[in-house]
């Protein structure tokens, strides 16, 4: 069961809905200030229009009543289910109301109906309907809203079961109580004295309504249905100043009951299609969301296999060398721990590369301490060394001596620059051992440090240069796209930059910006150990 906070009953009014209300209060009000002049005028008797707007009437009653029942059938408010009992007898009563009316089905009237039968149903069908509006304001305004925990169902076949008997019982009484109650015409078109008095009744009954939903309008369907109550007022008003059948006010008391009858279904059918489109566009987002999360589940499972897949290919090589040295005669027990010693140190890598993506994908300042850029710069060159020599490459390396530390996870960083020296290594197999330069800097720019890492390989295309940091996008044949996406993600969670340019003559310059933890700071001093170069 939902609470009735969501729904009509104390959603107050926007002010685009109370200015439509506006201009249904004057349109109503206006024409009927037009009309009421000119009520009592007779006019020729054009039959077919009255069954045709009667059962106009009725089916939208029907329908709005089932729209009541069907939103009680989810909010379980007793005021709803008297709203909604209130449609369902209208929707029932005007049936015999117009079988009963002199001269539309036969000159007396269906049903064997005198010529009082229609006047009083048309009594009954009114005082009914404000007395379910009377009804629904009172059990919306008790503490309790009367939320009802029996079951919908038997709730609303019991209201149905109840309200098709009181129509029965009163179509009954107006057909064959003649003698209990007074005549409301003096003929078949014209009224009689007590029905004036019935009549103002009945424009009593209006007003008290009007003024109970004025004082006590709190949400959007408060509002309409006072419109309701005082397009009521204005078919009873009408009817008394017209004073018959057959007169401008009656058929002007027709088509004020038909505007009656669909005020609150137009209501209810906007705002369940408001409804619907809302709820459209929350499942389109839940969709959109739930593939950007495994989107997001398929990045992060690409971008555990691409950081692994190196320091796993070192310990694959390694293990390798170290089996093929135990195989020589004699075994080079020097170069198998060697060997092993660097498939240990890769397989630590492994470990904080986890760390290090768990970090990534965690809490931004997740495991951040003070940082040497020069310090994870040597030991990220330090896992290429053999690498390096295998491929003849020149290494250069221009590292400032002193500079202030950044603050920032360790792991992290180092990734990033491990993922830029092996890309730059992969590119360089491209060209020619000769011409393999990797030059990797370090220097203070302004209040960041600055770290670039430059190749000697064939470039990156012009067209490529401005999507190269984004997912999933590589220049290298069966390349996942992650690394570089997984760098600028890492320098982002740090608060620096990446970027590129091309490299002269050629090859390309990764530049990698990272803030200073402090100006304050003393400035860190390091050793650099020597790096094989070729």
């Amino acid at each position: 069961m939902l609470e009735a906070d969501s729904w009509l009953l104390n959603v107050p009014p926007t002010s685009k809905q109370r200015w439509a209300a506006f201009g249904v209060t004057a349109c109503i009000i206006v024409v009927f200030g037009i009309l009421a002049p000119f009520a009592s005028k007779p006019l020729p008797r054009i039959i077919p229009l009255i069954p045709s707007i009667t059962a106009t009437i009725s089916v939208t009653n029907f329908i709005t009543a089932i729209l009541l029942f069907a939103h009680f059938s989810i909010y379980r408010s007793r005021a709803l289910l008297a709203l909604a009992s209130g449609y369902f007898f209208v929707a029932l009563i005007v049936i015999p109301n117009a079988l009963t009316a002199p001269g539309v089905f036969s000159p007396t009237g269906l049903l064997g109906a005198s010529p009082q039968s229609a006047g009083w149903l048309y009594c009954f069908w009114h005082t009914g309907f404000l007395t379910a509006l009377l009804t629904y304001l009172w059990l919306k305004e008790a503490q309790t809203m009367h939320v009802m925990q029996a079951s919908a169902l038997s709730a609303i076949a019991l209201t149905i079961a109840i309200v098709f008997g009181v129509v029965v019982g009163l179509t009954y009484l107006a057909i064959d109580g003649e003698n209990l109650l007074p005549r409301l015409f003096q003929d078949r078109t014209q009224l009689g004295p007590f029905a004036e008095y019935v009549l103002t009744s009945m424009l009593v009954l209006c007003i008290i309504t009007i003024v109970a939903l004025w004082t006590r309008r709190r949400s959007v369907l408060d509002q309409w249905l006072l419109i309701v109550a005082l397009s009521l007022f204005t078919e009873v008003a009408i009817v008394m100043i017209g004073g018959g059948r057959f007169t401008l006010g009656a058929y002007a008391n027709r088509a004020f009951s038909l505007v009656t009858s669909t005020i609150v279904l137009a209501v209810l059918l906007a705002e369940t299609t408001k409804l619907y489109a809302r709820l459209a566009s929350s499942n389109t987002m839940l969709r959109r969301e739930q593939n950007s999360k495994l989107m997001n589940l398929e990045a992060m499972a690409a971008s555990i296999s691409h950081e692994v897949r190196q320091p796993l290919a070192a310990i694959v090589s390694n293990g390798s060398a170290a089996l093929r040295f135990l195989d020589l005669a004699p075994p080079n027990l020097q170069e198998v721990r060697s060997a092993l010693t660097r498939l240990l140190n890769n397989s630590h890598r492994v470990a904080q590369v986890f760390d290090g993506l768990r970090a990534l994908f965690g809490k931004p300042n997740q495991g951040k301490t003070l940082v040497s850029a020069n310090e994870i710069t040597l030991e990220a060159l330090r896992f290429f060394r053999d690498e390096l020599r295998d491929r003849r490459i020149v290494t250069r390396i221009h590292l400032t001596s002193e500079l202030l530390p950044v603050w920032g996870n360790r792991m992290q960083l180092q990734e990033v620059i491990v993922n830029l020296i092996h890309n730059a290594i992969e590119a360089m197999d491209e060209v020619k051992a000769d011409r393999r330069v990797l030059q990797v800097k370090t220097q203070l720019d302004a209040d960041s440090i600055h770290l670039s890492v430059e190749d000697s390989g064939p470039g990156i295309d012009q067209d490529k240069m401005n999507s190269i940091f984004d997912a999933f996008v590589t220049t290298k044949q069966g390349g996942m796209g992650l690394g570089l996406a997984i760098c600028r993600t890492i320098a982002d969670r740090h608060e620096g930059k990446m970027s590129v340019e091309p490299a002269h003559p050629q090859g390309c310059v990764f530049h990698v910006f990272l803030p200073i933890a402090a100006p304050g700071l003393q400035k860190a001093k390091h050793e650099f150990e020597p790096v094989i170069s070729q």
